[in-house]
């Protein structure tokens, strides 16, 4: 009987240890993330031993991180990118320097080689972007302050990683190692990156669009699944080929199409091989630790991992400070940003036997792995004893909703606008039970007398709680689209009995709650806008009922062009054109209805009205 292949066998090594572990780790209230990193531990080196060459499972699990930065360009449009560049290059430059400035100042006062501390501060600088972002987006995190800061300073340590890459060579040459390159040659290597940056800017404007509707219209899911994988390994390699950070290039593709037609179906066919990629690779971090560094030197390695770990806990907590973040999401923030991060590797390898020592690059980088491994452990402490859930204003205990509800009615969001929906269906003696993620809110609607509960409707266990697997109409009323969307996916897939009133944000929100075969959908200010302008032409001098005629009108065709254009939305071109023609036909009735108001009428309000 011949041997399985090679990849086979590590194949079935990888998925065994994750299917095994990880579960293990999420019922023990560990998360996924330790779950992976025990995994690789288990099977790696130091453990069972079943995966020697650790440095090629990292090399290519680290197309998860790549992958995770593209669907995060695809939730952020340049607009809103724009909108972050002061946080990206301020508070991004003053995180970077600020640790590097005092890790290179603690190492050069232990007598290290200037050389070697330097290196060491400029690696130990930088965050696990694969973690922090894990973390953030499974806690909802993204779009708040420490959530939108914390990414900002991710995106610029990405950028930082290049000078610090390119640092590296100049070391060398100072350490005796070959001459630097010349003039000539660093000019060149720069043209060679403007170019492919102003390639992937240029062709996703121009080019990328385009080809993925042509290739859409083949009907072909599996080529388009492919054309997607394709387009983020096309980017990284171009990335690699300058000598830049592969997944900065895939967060920039993912930017240039977050405005795309196709940007949901990007999502859905990434992200399974995202999350197997992002697990593989925090395995591989795990197998990567060096315990025999750890067992020879067991207390200059903890020396080193609690010194680097505090010296970045108190720098970036009094950064967050600076910053203005709500001190409920000061520590998460803080911890998130104070481990070290997968960019490391890639600098402390990457620095050669010139500048960095065999034995202190193992035990750098041993220190990174252990305080990735030590940064998860930490967050459930953190949630279990240091951080309760608060209101920050008042101080007060705001727990997660604990108590089993049996309400018939369920509303996801307690705004202004779920609040008139509440406030109704309650004055009819209707039990409802109203869930929110904002602690400010709830804390003063409470103070009003609502029974309003603290959780977080995209957490499929929030919503069981809240009674939506026995709730007959589930409202969803939450202000961000994103959230909007997500909650109605869970209620579709897990709670199939519950009729689904939603709120839409606007048209597109409307178009794509339509697609998810929701039926009952309300634009949050249609309604109010048309008795605003009912209002204008009765002050105008429009009898009462002339002017809630012409309202009416523009109501039902509105809603009509809004079903005429629906099938065609994804279809810019086309939902262009339908929209133009249902307008100019509107206008058209319009007119006609204004020359026969004013061949009827003789009374002064019609010339008012013109």
């Amino acid at each position: 009987m011949e041997h399985a292949p090679a990849w086979l066998t590590s194949s079935l090594i990888y998925l065994s240890a994750a299917v095994l572990v990880v579960p293990l780790s999420r019922a023990l209230g560990l998360g996924s993330i330790i779950g992976y990193l025990v995994a690789g531990i288990a099977i790696g080196p130091w453990g069972l031993g079943l995966v020697s060459r650790v440095e090629d499972v990292l090399h290519f699990a680290e197309f998860g991180v790549v992958l995770m930065l593209f669907l995060v360009g695809l939730e952020l449009e340049p607009q809103r990118l724009w909108n972050l560049r002061r946080s990206i290059f301020g508070w991004g430059t003053a995180q970077v320097a600020a640790c590097a400035v005092v890790l290179f100042a603690v190492g050069w006062l232990a007598s290290t080689h200037w050389r070697i501390a330097l290196v060491a501060a400029l690696g130990l600088a930088l965050s696990s972007t694969a973690i922090a972002l894990q973390v953030f987006g499974e806690r909802n995190l993204l779009k708040t302050p420490s959530g939108q800061a914390g990414f900002s300073i991710l995106l610029f340590q990405d950028v930082a990683a290049i000078p610090i890459l390119a640092l590296l060579p100049l070391l060398a040459g100072a350490a005796g190692a070959d001459a630097p390159r010349s003039g000539l040659d660093h000019a060149l290597e720069a043209a060679k990156v403007i170019g492919v940056i102003a390639g992937i800017v240029f062709g996703g404007r121009l080019a990328l669009r385009p080809l993925l509707r042509w290739i859409a219209r083949s009907h072909t899911p599996e080529i388009f699944t492919a054309a997607a994988l394709l387009l983020v390994v096309a980017i990284a390699a171009l990335m690699q080929f300058v000598g830049l950070s592969m997944a900065l290039g895939a967060f920039l593709a993912g930017v240039l199409l977050a405005e795309s037609e196709y940007r949901r179906e990007l999502e859905t066919d990434i992200e399974p091989f995202k999350g197997l990629l992002l697990g593989l690779f925090f395995i591989a971090v795990g197998m990567s630790i060096d315990f025999g560094v750890l067992i020879a030197r067991p207390g200059l390695m903890a020396l080193l991992l609690l010194s680097f770990m505090a010296v970045k806990l108190a720098v970036i907590y009094a950064l967050s400070r600076a910053m203005g973040l709500p001190r409920a999401q000061r520590p998460v923030f803080t911890l998130l940003l104070a481990q070290g991060g997968e960019f490391a590797f890639v600098v402390f390898q990457a620095a050669g036997p010139n500048v960095l020592p065999p034995e202190v690059t193992s035990l750098l980088i041993g220190a990174v792995a252990l305080s990735m491994l030590i940064s998860p452990l930490l967050l459930v402490v953190i949630d279990r004893y240091l951080l309760p859930r608060y209101d920050v204003a008042a101080g007060t205990p705001m727990e997660e909703i604990s108590e089993q509800q049996e309400a018939k009615v369920l509303i996801c969001g307690f705004g202004r606008y779920g609040q008139i929906v509440g406030r109704l269906l309650s004055s009819q003696g209707l039990k409802v039970t109203v869930l929110d993620h904002d602690a400010d809110s709830i804390e003063s609607l409470r103070q009003f007398g609502f029974r309003v509960f603290y959780g977080d409707a995209t957490r499929l266990d929030l919503l069981r709680i809240a009674g939506a697997a026995s709730a007959k109409v589930i409202v969803v009323a939450v202000d961000e689209i994103e959230s909007s969307l997500e909650i109605v996916d869970l209620a579709r897939a897990h709670f199939p009995q519950a009729k689904i009133v939603a709120r839409a944000r606007n048209v597109g929100h409307l178009y794509q709650l339509r697609d998810r075969g929701v039926v009952h959908i309300e634009r949050e200010v249609f309604e109010s806008s048309l008795r605003s302008a009912r209002s204008v032409l009765e002050e105008l001098g429009w009898p009462a009922h002339e002017a809630r005629e012409s309202a009416m009108r523009f109501r039902h065709r509105n809603i009509r062009l809004t079903h005429e254009t629906y099938p065609h939305y994804k279809d810019r071109a086309k939902l262009i054109a339908v929209a133009k023609e249902g307008r100019q036909q509107f206008e058209e009735q319009m007119a006609r209805e204004r020359d026969e108001r004013k061949g009827r009428a003789s009374r002064g309000w019609a010339q008012d009205a013109d």
